[in-house]
């Protein structure tokens, strides 16, 4: 049996109106130092959103967190910050801001292999 490894998770959320505090899970960041895992899944559900309010921008959510997904993965293609080491981006992905999208406080958990809890915890936030 493998030893386990840890990791950190974040749920990211939408957060329509940020002075109400209310929001929607849309995805999930999971970063595992051991296997260098950085990695953000997400699903933007519009009529979800809308319903909740009308005046969100799904442009602008889309774009974020497109975003987001370019920053895990690191390199030119997201910036200066994708010069940043695995631990650098989850920390910068995570911190705390006053936007549209969110994340959680990070919570830290073990695993046998990231990836599959990636999936694990994004089908029980998020879908």
């Amino acid at each position: 049996m493998s030893a386990k490894q840890l990791f950190e998770y974040a749920v990211v959320r939408v957060v329509p109106q940020v002075e109400r505090e209310e929001f929607i899970n849309v995805g999930v960041i999971l970063y595992c130092a051991t296997e260098r895992y950085l990695q953000i899944r997400y699903n933007i559900d519009e009529d979800r959103i809308k319903a909740f309010s009308a005046k969100v921008s799904i442009d602008e959510v889309r774009a974020i967190l497109g975003a987001f997904e370019s920053i895990c993965k690191g390199g030119a293609d997201a910036g200066p910050i994708g010069a940043y080491s695995t631990a650098e981006r989850f920390r910068w992905l995570t911190a705390s801001r006053s936007t549209i999208v969110q994340t959680s406080c990070v919570h830290p958990g073990l695993c046998d292999i990231a990836e599959r809890m990636l999936e694990k915890l994004y089908t029980e936030m998020v879908l």
